[in-house]
């Protein structure tokens, strides 16, 4: 996948932004697959019995992505840092996307029973997918402007999900014809790796075309740095802004209802598979086709929340969706064993709430930040992603403590509250305002 001779960035450019859309079309395979399949595959063949280490798989799983979400936010404004230096959010983008994906084409020829080693291909495959997003991220303020940076960042994870639902309709036409019966060719499992397996290679065909039209990086540095001289550097930039970030007080009181409210959803993606398959006792094929419900009708939901935005801003938009989440997590809980009809009803009502809390508060953040450093804060984005995982974890915990992971999923519900809360006291017009008094002196390192 050689550098293209692509311009650099133009702002509002339409082909540019059907090419950045596209990567998210390209990888949104991968996550609806993680979500839909990659779950419920560990918790019903992986796992060899039902429970390993002392926990359920629903547990055992939770806290792996929980675990993970911990190391990913240790690594990430580092590399976003370094990217911001050199320049170079095309080639990381490029570099994490091939590791993950070859990660998840490895993913199905795990054997059953190799619990741990599973876990850790699954691990390193999140690892590349979250990684590649923080250059992806990264590009939104340089190709749109204030003005169309919520449609732009909709359009993004309308054509994901399109992507996303597509490839799952594949996978789940795989799955109906399946059989389990003695002599069947195409079993469950089979169609399961199959499905895993395909995954791998959408992102890496469609991120071919994505990276054609995004614009080229920046020159290398005058001089050339080690590795260990660009960790140093992205490290220090990252105090420094941290640092800095203590005297910005909307913007820091978004992160963090973001980091609170994010971790809600994040468990509602990451636990959707196990729990349906563990608590509710549902089919592969239910939970799959739930997952495709959600990825079509997120499709609209994320356009119909970027024009809502248009007519109330986007934090009212978000704290529309925060509502409905709060809503769903307890008819979660309520919802009675082996109801699959109750299950595609919540799935697509999350379909419509997903697209717009993730389009308008990525968007809402790209307003509040200084062009110059996207992918510097769009690392630290990810990291208030990544503390999200605490969400995944004390799930995992109070599913392992109660035997159940319905006590459990009334935790994702507080998660909705306190972050509604707190974004409502933000002013965003204050954030966006305090871009102009950034100041980037004392953390820009020499190559000395």
């Amino acid at each position: 996948m050689a550098e293209t001779s692509q311009p650099r960035a133009i702002k509002n450019d339409r082909r540019t932004i059907f090419g950045w859309a596209m990567y998210d079309w390209a990888n949104s395979a991968y996550i609806t697959i993680f979500g839909a399949v990659i779950g419920a595959f560990f918790t019903g063949t992986i796992m060899p019995d039902d429970r390993y280490w002392g926990l359920s798989g629903e547990a055992l799983f939770s806290i792996l992505v929980g675990i993970g979400s911990i190391f990913l936010m240790l690594a990430m404004p580092v590399l976003g840092a370094m990217a911001d230096y050199a320049e170079a959010k095309k080639r990381y983008l490029r570099g994490f996307m091939l590791l993950g994906s070859l990660f998840v084409l490895i993913t199905p020829f795990v054997p059953d029973g190799q619990v741990a080693l599973f876990l850790l291909v699954t691990l390193v495959g999140q690892f590349g997918f979250v990684a590649a997003n923080v250059f992806y991220d990264g590009f939104l303020p340089e190709i749109a402007t204030d003005d169309t940076i919520d449609k732009v960042s909709s359009k993004g994870f309308a054509l994901g999900y399109l992507g996303g639902g597509l490839y799952l309709v594949f996978a789940l036409v795989l799955i109906m014809l399946s059989s389990d019966e003695s002599g069947a060719t195409l079993t469950e499992a089979l169609a399961a790796r199959i499905g895993i397996f395909g995954s791998g290679l959408w992102w890496i065909g469609f991120s071919a075309f994505a990276l054609s039209r995004l614009p080229a990086d920046g020159p290398p540095p005058a001089e050339q740095l080690g590795l260990r001289k660009y960790v140093s550097i992205g490290f220090d930039r990252t105090v420094a802004t941290i640092r800095k970030l203590r005297t910005f007080p909307q913007l820091l009181l978004f992160v963090i209802a973001f980091i609170i409210y994010n971790s809600g959803t994040g468990t509602v993606i990451a636990v959707s598979g196990p729990y349906a398959e563990d608590t509710l006792n549902l089919e592969l094929e239910t939970i799959a086709m739930a997952f495709l419900l959600v990825q079509f009708i997120a499709f609209f939901g994320a356009l119909m929340f970027g024009l809502i935005s248009g007519r109330t801003g986007p934090k009212r938009a978000v704290m529309i969706t925060l509502v409905v989440w709060t809503g769903l997590a307890v008819m979660a809980f309520f919802l009675p064993e082996g109801s699959a009809a109750g299950f595609l009803l919540l799935a697509a009502i999350v379909g419509f709430v997903l697209g717009g809390v993730q389009a308008l508060s990525r968007s809402l953040y790209g307003t509040m930040i200084p062009a110059e450093a996207s992918a510097e804060f769009f690392g630290f984005f990810s990291v208030f992603s990544k503390l999200s995982g605490i969400g995944p974890l004390v799930f995992g915990a109070i599913s392992a403590a109660t035997g159940s992971g319905r006590a459990a999923i009334l935790s994702v519900a507080a998660f909705f509250l306190v972050g509604l809360a707190l974004l409502a006291r933000v002013d965003v017009d204050e954030a966006r305002a305090s871009r102009d008094r950034w100041s980037f002196e004392g953390a820009d390192i020499s190559a000395d």
